[in-house]
């Protein structure tokens, strides 16, 4: 058995790699501050399920709380850190940027100072397709540059992925960052399109289509997601032994640091994941056709090859069998 820290425990992602932690028998702690960016009555209900659950136990409160992380650490004994919580969202990041800071910038380094000080064994944390940008080649390679963020909360994970090779450097603590791409599925969050999209077309209200439909995204199932984090948490971070400072490998290092994309590798056009959901509902949509926001990006592909290189996995869920399941589930909770 493994004790785990999961920062995020009540968020979308965080309670499926939980749940997946406590069926194969380990301990996982859960960390989660239970905020409002979206609706707290959600994040209960995913806390609920996991409280009923022999080895789960929550602490509420915030990573950016340096005195709650350090006591937490200290008497928590922690064999592997698996750190998910973060502000998300692209676009709240231009409207309120100093949420960002807080939680993805001071909380991510108090992460890193636990860890340190406490002989945890490997940190697992979340970073974001986001991180590729203004990049346009594709498909989007651990190994190419991503200096060239466009939301603050792009550069506030390509930050984290920094912060944490730093200290596989300087202390030799293993570290491996996650790429997730668009993650989508039971439970899952009320800012991202689908669920919005779900609440607009079974209310009869119209719903927004970016960049006039012409987006496409790599959705990636968060079952797919969920075995990925594990699967990553599982096997600690390595060095590169033949990392060059004169040809430098942006995917890895000389210290025990890496970055793997976790994504479907199908990227698929918003209005084709609109038809599908309009299937599964079995209603049309009223759409109302903008232009892309700022801090999107038009489109993202992952190129999963180091993943199914050295963990032998990599997401395959289809998306209409994910939209089914997300329909089944969003039935079924709100009652619809």
């Amino acid at each position: 058995m493994t004790r785990f820290l999961v920062t995020g425990a009540a968020g979308f992602i965080g309670s499926h790699v939980s749940h997946r932690l406590l069926d194969r028998g380990d301990e996982v702690v859960g960390l989660d501050n239970v905020n409002d960016y979206y609706d707290p009555r959600l994040k209960e209900a995913r806390i609920a399920r996991l409280a009923s659950r022999p080895g789960f136990s929550l602490v509420r409160g915030d990573v950016a709380d340096r005195p709650l992380v350090a006591e937490l650490f200290s008497t928590g004994r922690f064999d592997v850190v698996v750190h998910l919580a973060a502000q998300a969202g692209v676009r709240y990041s231009i409207q309120n940027p100093h949420a960002y800071v807080d939680s993805n910038l001071v909380g991510f380094v108090n992460i890193l100072e636990g860890c340190r000080h406490h002989g945890v064994r490997h940190l697992a944390y979340a970073s974001s397709s986001s991180v590729y940008g203004a990049n346009t080649e594709m498909p989007f390679s651990v190994h190419h540059n991503v200096d060239h963020p466009l939301s603050l909360y792009a550069a506030t994970k390509k930050a984290n992925e920094l912060m944490a090779h730093t200290y596989s450097h300087l202390y030799g603590l293993p570290t491996t960052g996650l790429r997730f791409f668009t993650v989508y599925g039971p439970w899952g969050r009320p800012d991202m399109a689908l669920f919005l999209f779900t609440r607009a077309i079974l209310a009869g209200e119209p719903i927004d289509v970016f960049n006039h439909g012409r987006m496409r995204r790599d959705f990636t199932y968060v079952d797919d997601i969920a075995e990925g984090v594990v699967r990553v948490a599982d096997r600690t971070a390595a060095r590169n032994p033949e990392w060059s400072g004169a040809r430098p490998d942006p995917g890895s290092s000389a210290g025990p640091w890496r970055v793997y994309n976790i994504g479907n590798h199908e990227p698929v056009e918003l209005m084709h994941l609109i038809e599908v959901l309009e299937a599964a509902l079995g209603k049309k949509a009223e759409k109302r056709f903008l232009d892309l926001q700022a801090g999107d990006v038009p489109a993202t592909f992952a190129d999963v090859a180091d993943l199914e290189r050295d963990l032998d996995f990599k997401p395959a869920t289809p998306i209409d069998v994910g939209v089914g399941r997300f329909v089944a589930w969003y039935r079924s909770f709100y009652g619809v």
